[in-house]
């Protein structure tokens, strides 16, 4: 456990997904195509309070990681942490938010089952997805933000892309206080 928390403290020796860069008309955004992945993910809904849901979801997917499992067995933090926003109906709606830890290469093939109901592995196909990257702490108001401005510089551009649902990245701990590392990605068409 001491190792796992000293990863996800000091983000260091983190497997991350594989991606491959795609070549963008603009230094404000870049393009990336990752592989297909299978990823361990919890659901949670919320009208507005997108960071106790955040934290809601990275405390279950922590404690599959560290062998609420039923193979009992502790899997590496990895990053980043994706949230997937599946916005509700309506402006008072509960939005489903899908916290998810990227499944490191060794477990891929055959992840530990989750025991716990809320937890589900799943695989995300290979997706093309255009990213603004970001520094600082970020919450709901600055991820909004940033995926505004992404969406911008993406119809100036004329690019393709799916407005309704969004993925944030996260890649540090919340102790580490410089050079903090998020995404918010829309994904291509």
């Amino acid at each position: 456990m001491l190792k796992t928390v000293k990863q996800a403290l000091f983000s260091t020796d983190i497997q991350t997904p594989k991606w491959t860069a795609i070549e963008t008309p603009s230094s404000d955004y870049e393009a990336r195509q990752y592989e297909a992945t299978k990823w361990v993910s919890t659901e949670v809904t919320s009208v507005k309070d997108w960071d106790s849901a955040i934290s809601t979801g990275f405390m279950r997917l922590f404690g599959y990681i560290q062998g609420n499992n039923e193979k009992k067995e502790k899997v590496e933090m990895t990053a980043p942490v994706t949230t997937y926003i599946e916005p509700g109906a309506g402006p008072a709606c509960e939005s489903t938010i899908t916290v998810s830890f990227y499944i490191p290469p060794e477990h891929q093939e055959n992840p530990p089952k989750p025991t716990e109901s809320n937890v589900f592995v799943t695989e995300r196909p290979q997706m093309t997805v255009y990213v603004r990257t970001f520094g600082g702490f970020t919450n709901g108001a600055k991820n909004q933000e940033q995926i505004l401005q992404l969406s911008e510089c993406l119809r100036r551009d004329g690019k393709q892309f799916d407005e309704n649902n969004i993925y944030t990245a996260g890649y540090d701990s919340p102790f580490k206080l410089l050079n903090r590392h998020n995404e918010v990605w829309l994904i291509a068409k």
